[in-house]
């Protein structure tokens, strides 16, 4: 993409309305727009960025075996008046009546519809269990002081997922996977996530961690022990199939102490040692649960057991708010001249910043790196616009693109251009096809990671 028919209207003042950082660089950035309180338009930058993060969230549900499917926005009230949460879930629901008088709502979430789905679907026998189900959808929860941009808004892109398993052990594997595919998850994007005990909430369920980013401007006060933010998932493999594996993983990253407020226990935490006694504010990004049969004995979803007697089916359901993780991203990494993008989420992979534009020889160079990168199968952003230099770096540093090609008139004399790295601000000189080999092979790990195992 060259920026010169690019769209980002980005702004040179922080907007008075941003409490937050990431809510003043998305703006600031040209990644959203304002439509009403607390629901947004995603400009292209910020698209582009939502559509990474969803496709790694794609990509770690599958590669456990879960499979993708896609429900409504609104809801018939019915349904959930089976369940008997119509009444109970409260204002942050919008209801809806249509033309013709029907109930319907706008979903927060979708236990009841993928329940309905589910014992309508010619699921019989445990013979087709266990099977999880998931979507990435839009949500919509009218919170009564939407805020702090995408991280507290009233419509939300969300990835939830729901399994069904004959036993209660076997819901419990189900939510073992989950937390294995959202550790995952979070550390392709460049995230430490802490999963910590939490409330089940109006959703329901004793089994429940929410997973959180350690962040200044988090919503949640939290309290761990130190020791857990050493832990990493990194490149081992997992066998989602087994029991053991998956409940190991668990057990190594929740068997420390690590809760949010809701859920504090102060006679616990005491018993952490002082040294590692840690309280600090998190993000909430995803929470996982385990609610056995609330959903299925009042709704019917039922199989047949081996002995030939009908059971409800064991049920959880496992959530990644995907557009908020934008937000906790960059939360979590930026400086005071602007966003750092982590490598596995960033919307271009390298920006190409030409000094002297309508000079031949930079304009060549700067093609030919724009074409070969490309070849290479990145992505990159090419500011080839007539601007003075501090103004397209400046733009670079907003946006946060990782790294940054520098072409000049000075640096093509001795054959070089200069590759900078955003995060650490260390520059390096080096010929074009050297930038193109550099670039390939900091981004390999990150496109190889993406090929979802068979």
């Amino acid at each position: 993409m060259r920026l010169s028919r690019y769209f980002l209207p980005v702004l040179k003042e922080d907007p008075k309305e941003a409490q937050i950082v990431s809510h003043r660089l998305m703006l600031r950035a040209g990644m959203i727009r304002q439509q009403a309180a607390g629901i947004y338009s995603w400009l292209p930058l910020g698209y582009k960025v939502l559509r990474r993060i969803e496709q790694i969230v794609h990509e770690e549900q599958q590669r456990a075996g879960h499979i993708p499917l896609l429900m409504p926005t609104l809801q018939p009230a019915d349904l959930w008046r089976e369940s008997g949460r119509y009444d109970d879930y409260g204002e942050e629901m919008l209801r809806i009546r249509d033309r013709h008088k029907r109930d319907l709502l706008y979903g927060p979430t979708n236990e009841e519809m993928i329940t309905d789905i589910f014992r309508s679907g010619n699921i019989s026998s445990y013979k087709d269990l266990p099977l999880t189900l998931y979507h990435i959808q839009w949500k919509f929860r009218d919170e009564i002081r939407p805020r702090f941009g995408v991280m507290r808004g009233r419509e939300f892109l969300m990835k939830d997922g729901y399994n069904f398993d004959l036993t209660k052990e076997d819901a419990l594997h189900a939510y073992n996977r989950h937390l294995v595919t959202y550790l995952r998850t979070y550390e392709r994007m460049g995230l430490q996530a802490i999963p910590m005990r939490a409330d089940g909430g109006p959703i329901g369920g004793d089994y429940t961690h929410e997973f959180l980013v350690l962040a200044d401007t988090g919503e949640s006060e939290v309290f761990y022990d130190s020791e857990i933010t050493d832990l990493t998932f990194g490149d081992r493999q997992i066998d989602y199939d087994s029991k053991d594996q998956c409940q190991a993983v668990l057990e190594e990253f929740t068997s420390r102490y690590a809760r949010t407020d809701e859920t504090h226990d102060d006679a616990l935490f005491q018993q952490v040692p002082e040294a590692r006694r840690r309280v600090a504010r998190g993000i909430e990004v995803g929470q996982i649960f385990y609610f056995g049969t609330k959903y299925s004995e009042p709704m019917g979803a039922t199989v047949v057991t081996p002995d030939g007697s009908r059971v409800p089916v064991h049920m959880g359901s496992h959530g990644i708010g995907v557009s908020r993780l934008l937000g906790a991203i960059i939360e979590a990494s930026h400086d005071d001249k602007g966003i750092i993008w982590p490598e596995g989420v960033t919307p271009f992979h390298a920006g190409i910043v030409n000094l002297k534009q309508g000079d031949s020889a930079t304009d060549s160079a700067c093609e030919t790196i724009y074409a070969e990168l490309r070849a290479a199968g990145l992505d990159p952003l090419y500011d080839d616009r007539d601007e003075r230099a501090g103004a397209k770096f400046a733009g670079m540093d907003l946006i946060g693109l990782p790294w940054r090609v520098t072409v000049g008139p000075r640096g093509l004399a001795n054959g070089k251009v200069e590759l900078t790295n955003r995060r650490s601000g260390e520059s390096e000189e080096m010929s074009p096809k050297d930038i193109v080999a550099r670039l390939s092979s900091i981004y390999a790990p990150v496109l190889n990671t993406a090929v979802i195992d068979k």
